[in-house]
Order: C-alpha cells, then structure tokens, then sequence
C-alpha cells in the first residue's frame, strides 16, 4: 500500500528554499526588463539601443505596434499581452496613431509614428518560420528556440535550415558552445563573415559541422583585433573585463542576441572610435568583390567573434550600406544588456538597505528597543507556527 497516496501528498518547501527561488524570479525578471522598474515610459529617451518590449493584442491585433514596460502595466493591465524580450533601437509606440482613439496615460504627447522602428510577427505572438506561437497550444513538450541577433526572431531547432540539430554547438549537457546566431535568410546578408578564419564560427557539434582546427587557430590569432594587433582572446575591445559570460538559451532558455539597427548613430564603443582611423582592411581583401555568395547556412558564431570584425573604411561602408553596423557594437549585445540590470539590481539593493538604515539610525532608543522586541516575538511566533504538533 506504500506510495498509494503519494500524489496526493502536497510538497513541502522550506522558507529558505522559498527565498531563493523568489530571489531567483527577481533576478530574472530584472535580466529580462534591463532593471527597468516600470516607473516610466521610455518615449522620451528615444530609440533605445535595447529595451524589454511587448505587443498588446487588444489593441493593435495586427502587431505593428510594441509599447515599454511601464505601458505594458499602467496602460495595458489586464489586456492580451505577448512578451518580445528585447528588441533594438526602438521607441515605445502606446498611444500614438497605431492604437486608434486610445491614449498613452503615462506620456500623452507623442508622434503620429515611430518611423524607424521595425516589427515581425513576433509581435502577433507568432515565431520561426513555421509561424506558430509560444507556448505552441498544440504541442505537449514546449522545445527552447533560439534568437537570430540580425532579424531577432526566434527559431525551433528543427527549422534552422540543419540536416540535424547535432550539428548545433552545444556540450555533452545541452549547454550552448556559441555565442551568437544567424539564421539561414540573414546568413545571405553576412556573408563576408566566412572570409574570416573558420574558429570565428563555433565548434562543438556532434554532427559534421566541426570547424576547430590547428590551422585556422593560428591564422585567427594572428589576425588584428578591432582594437589592433594581438589575440581574439585577449578581448582588448571587452574593456579589458575578465568575466566570463555565456550565452542565454532558449525562449525559456533564451539563446541569442539581438543587436542594434541604427547605423547611423556615432558608435559608443571607444573601440570602434579609435580603429576608424584604419584604412588597411584586417582580411586583406576587397569584401564587396570577394565575399562568397551565402548558400543560406545559419552561423553559430564564438565568443568574442565581434571583436575582431574588420574597422577598416570599406568595411564600414559596407557595414553602413547593409544596416548592420550593430554588428560592432558590443553594447548592443545581450551580456552587456545583462551586465547592466545586473548593476542596476545591485545599486536598487544598496539603496533600499542604505534607506532601512537610516530610517532605524534616526529612531530613538526606545523606539529602537520596540522594533527590535517586535522583530523577536514574531519570529518566535513563527517559528511555532512552523513546529509540527
């Protein structure tokens, strides 16, 4: 008769464990929405390199629209609302020509239209080009989809354009070995990329889709990073940080990067400023006449591969000509994204226990004992609620 009733037993979770996964959820959510609190709307601060964005489907069911954090819960709370994570270089559209009658509560005066921002149907809450929504209601199993960091939708490994999703980098635990991707459509748009060495693509797959090799190794080391001579590894143009970051996977488990489309904005990255004086290109080629045509391939591409993409001025050109300077741009890219909410969480943290202190600092002594007798008797109470009779 043992493990009859066992379904029926409820689980039991410590108040330790509790915590953790709270704090774990907040951590999270902040990684998600780059620290932003959801105080304000973000029209103001213009097109954003990156920001959380989401489409309201009660308003704008044929998503040409995306509205910031703080509309998506002042604004639209209890509407139909798809999460997009991230997307570059967009302005918050709540309440402007593309929702009707309906105005923006938190910042009325806005423009008739937002013209460089950019949509796909992730913003119907559809994805990969088998169009279909996530969580899929007609399957059973949810499978983690990877994000192109050109195009920023999201894809099933099935329909990456692979003979088999082994051929994706990944270790003997499923953990992804690269950093970026591209699917197979924008690959065409990138195809100078495989003029450089083949360890600038990732390695690792259990298919044939191997590219390490000794050969390649030493060319690629040789080859100047965008900050000068001297090793990928070095990550000169990272700002000399020495912390390891990892890709996200999955659309639970998010894989990707998205990346900046303004091409015409001045490059924040002192890097790029200073290597714009180059004028020999680091290939050594003319990329517009040599750049092979793309058999439409994704790229799984390693870490740090943008640090030593070519600055020289026909590279930048050509960056400029096919919008996608972003490419060089390591602010744009999701570990940077995260390393800021990460410091924005730490500075929130700071503050509320510099606050606390305070607040008790400036109590008297009698008011001091009170809250401190207080703060006992209810973890005596609770700590009876807690014994079992």
């Amino acid at each position: 008769m043992d493990g009859v009733f066992d379904d029926e037993v409820e689980q039991t979770v410590t108040i330790d464990e509790y915590l953790k996964n709270v704090e774990a959820e907040e951590l999270n959510a902040d990684l998600v929405l780059g620290g932003d609190e959801g105080n304000e709307c973000t029209y103001n601060m213009g097109y954003m390199k990156r920001q959380a964005i989401f489409s309201c489907l009660s308003c704008t069911p044929d998503g040409n629209a995306g509205v910031c954090t703080a509309c998506s819960l002042s604004c639209h709370d209890g509407h139909e609302i798809v999460e997009l994570w991230t997307k570059r270089n967009f302005r918050c559209d709540c309440g402007n020509s593309k929702f009707g009658e309906f105005v923006c509560k938190l910042f009325p005066k806005k423009d008739v239209e937002n013209a460089e921002n950019s949509y796909n149907h992730n913003f119907k809450g559809l994805y990969c080009s088998c169009d279909r929504p996530y969580p899929d209601p007609d399957v059973e199993a949810q499978e983690e989809m990877i994000q192109c960091i050109m195009c920023e939708d999201w894809f099933h490994d099935e329909h990456l354009g692979l003979e088999s999703s082994n051929e994706i980098p990944r270790d003997e635990e499923g953990e992804p070995l690269y950093e970026d991707f591209i699917c197979k459509t924008c690959s065409t748009v990138c195809s100078f990329l495989t003029l450089y060495p083949k360890t600038i693509q990732a390695a690792g797959g259990k298919g044939d889709a191997t590219y390490s090799n000794a050969k390649d190794k030493d060319v690629l080391e040789d080859v100047p990073t965008a900050c000068g001579s001297g090793k990928l590894e070095n990550d000169i143009c990272a700002n000399n940080s020495s912390e390891k970051d990892n890709a996200t996977a999955g659309k639970a488990s998010a894989v990707g990067e998205s990346s900046w489309k303004n091409s015409g904005s001045n490059d924040s990255n002192q890097c790029t400023k200073d290597t714009n004086l180059h004028t020999t290109c680091v290939l050594g080629v003319d990329v517009e006449v040599t750049s092979p045509v793309s058999e439409g391939k994704p790229l799984f591409l390693s870490k740090n591969w943008r640090d030593i993409l070519c600055r020289c001025e026909k590279c930048l050109d050509m960056y400029n000509q096919k919008h996608i300077r972003y490419l060089l741009d390591r602010e744009d890219t999701i570990v940077e994204y995260e390393k800021m909410a990460k410091q924005k969480r730490e500075e929130k943290l700071q503050q509320q226990e510099g606050a606390e202190l305070s607040f008790f600092n400036k109590l008297g002594h009698i008011e001091k004992v009170e809250i401190l007798n207080g703060i006992a008797d209810f973890k005596d109470e609770f700590r009876s609620f807690l014994v079992c009779p």
